[in-house]
């Protein structure tokens, strides 16, 4: 009798124990969802969200994660070959001992828990509307007068000149600096994150209570509201004192036989020079200003004046001294300028219509040059393109399509930098985007140090991570091509350099394969508005060579493996510049 007893009083302790750590636990859960909520309601109460810094934009191959390689059969057994191509280099320890080409890993359950993160940390325009309508204004000095607010709407737009979007750091006056720099008279806001600019309003005046959103980066100062823009002056400069970016001169091209289908508006001006034609151009927001001696006109390029077949200068010269004593062959040349004003042929881009039951990846190593090509797409189509990841800072910048979820078919394509067959199979079809590997070694390399617009500082070239990045990521571009090459399901190569070199031809290519119909001059108008805004100043690099003997080694032999690769399978094969000599 004594035993049971004595075992029913130990099975009661154990109960008892078990009982109150399950109501430490209760507890504890309890409290950690109240403070998360008691942080969410701080979050919303805030003017901003905190930006996350850690969110990436793209994912790291899995051996810089720490996880093991994973290895898998290649693109027609090649796997062995591409690393026996660069055995000789060895950057520590990383390489030592490892053969077997290096594969991509998926990281679908992190891209989910990061996505989530950032929806959670963003409050909706409802929520926003509220909190900037209950903010007391404050006077916040601006650099040009205010105008007033005006309508606008995306068919009748007040101001028509260039367009830029910063969803999370945008003031008058930046918009006022984008505007002044380009060339116009006028700065208008909207959504509190749009800029346009323009020489000319072209819309009604309203009640500027209607302009009731402030800007993302500046708390008190108007910033339009929903069809509303506050439009501002931008600092008055003297003529013949202004100095603008991105003027640069396009060549000396001969006049078209059939000039009236150019639309060329003809400018009278005393005491012509280049800088007054531009100017006049620029006032009258016109992309390109040409001189045939005396005369100015303004334009766009059209499918009959391309600009695509330049002449030689010494017939802009000889045009451009004594016209009437020049035979009439010889008084048909421009001297081309571009000017900073936007072509706003193009500038437009909505989702699609309806959803696609097609999905088509824009696929590249990082550092191919994605973003650039999702900007060349969106213009040329007028479709947001979308992506697999969630990048805030492209949020930022204007590609409205990096919120949407990347299967909804509201895009034109989607963004991606992953390899796995499984991730492959996903899409109906590929724009698979490939780039010189030490070009994009390069590229990836100061995006990693100094994000999507900065440099890597020579400490960062001269330090163990520059050759552990070469180690990893080298063989990581051959093997991107060779999984897409041989799981996707319809595959159109585009190489960056050629797409540089000859970019309307490109597009065309690649809107064809998105079956798009698109305009000749839409296609002009993209290869106008080309540079947007999302490019690294300038051509930087190291004082120094940064690839060593032992990485060239390496690389050149995954240029051959790609190369021979895109052969088999009935592609063209890279360009010269890719192969070593």
């Amino acid at each position: 009798m004594a035993k049971p007893l004595y075992r029913l009083q130990r099975f009661l302790r154990r109960t008892q124990l078990f009982l109150l750590f399950l109501g430490v636990a209760y507890i504890m859960a309890g409290s950690v969802l109240l403070l998360q909520r008691a942080n969410l309601v701080v979050t919303q109460r805030g003017a901003t969200s905190p930006p996350l810094s850690s969110l990436p934009s793209l994912p790291s191959p899995p051996w810089a994660l720490g996880m093991p390689p994973v290895r898998v059969g290649g693109y027609g057994g090649r796997s062995s070959q591409i690393m026996s191509r660069g055995q000789g280099y060895q950057p520590g320890s990383l390489l030592d001992n490892r053969t077997g080409a290096r594969w991509l890993m998926s990281r679908n359950l992190e891209i989910r828990h990061l996505r989530r993160r950032w929806f959670h940390s963003l409050m909706t325009e409802k929520d926003m509307s509220h909190v900037e309508r209950s903010t007391p204004r404050r006077n916040v000095p601006q650099k040009g007068s205010y105008m007033g607010c005006f309508l606008d709407n995306s068919k009748e737009r007040a101001l028509r000149g260039s367009v830029s979007t910063d969803f999370r750091k945008m003031t008058s006056t930046m918009c006022q600096d984008t505007c002044s720099a380009s060339g116009y008279q006028f700065a208008g806001l909207e959504y509190g994150s749009e800029c346009y600019c323009g020489n000319h309003i072209t819309s009604l005046r309203v009640r500027d209570e209607e302009c009731n959103l402030d800007c993302k980066g500046e708390k008190g100062s108007p910033c339009g509201g929903v069809g509303r823009l506050s439009v501002f002056t931008v600092e008055d400069v003297l003529p013949g004192q202004r100095r603008y970016r991105n003027v640069r001169y396009r060549g000396c091209f001969r006049e078209p036989d059939n000039s009236s289908s150019t639309s060329l508006v003809h400018v009278l001006q005393p005491n012509l020079t280049s800088q007054s034609c531009i100017e006049a151009c620029i006032n009258k927001e016109f992309p390109l200003a040409m001189l045939r001696s005396s005369d100015c006109f303004c334009g766009y390029a059209t499918p009959d004046f391309t600009l695509h077949e330049p002449a030689e200068e010494e017939h802009c010269s000889q045009s451009n001294t004594t016209e009437a004593s020049l035979p009439s062959t010889l008084q048909r040349f421009y001297q081309v300028y571009q000017t900073p004003v936007q072509d706003s042929r193009c500038t437009e881009r909505k989702f699609l219509p309806e959803k696609s039951s097609s999905l088509v990846a824009l696929s590249s190593f990082p550092g191919a040059g994605n973003t650039w090509v999702r900007h060349l797409i969106e213009l040329a189509t007028g479709y947001y393109t979308g992506s697999y990841y969630f990048d805030g800072t492209l949020y930022n910048r204007g590609f409205k399509g990096e919120k949407d979820y990347w299967k909804s078919g509201r895009t034109i394509c989607v963004k991606t930098h992953e390899s796995g067959r499984r991730e492959i199979e996903m899409y109906d079809s590929v724009i698979l985007l490939i780039r010189s590997p030490y070009r994009s070694l390069v590229a990836e390399f100061n995006r990693k140090c100094a994000g999507h617009l900065g440099y890597a500082s020579d400490h960062h070239w001269k330090t163990k991570e520059w050759p552990e990045f070469v180690g990893s990521y080298a063989s990581w571009w051959a093997s991107h091509v060779l999984d897409w090459l041989r799981f996707g399901r319809r595959v159109l190569v585009v190489h960056f350099e050629e797409l540089q070199t000859t970019l309307v031809p490109q597009l065309r290519s690649i809107t064809s394969f998105l079956n798009t119909t698109v305009t000749e001059d839409r296609l002009l108008c993209a290869e106008s508005n080309q540079d947007g805004h999302f490019k690294r100043s300038g051509v930087r690099q190291p004082t120094f060579d940064p690839f060593t003997p032992d990485m060239r080694g390496l690389i050149d032999g995954l240029i051959h493996a790609v190369d021979q690769a895109l052969r088999d399978s009935n592609h063209t094969g890279l360009p010269l510049e890719y192969l070593p000599r």
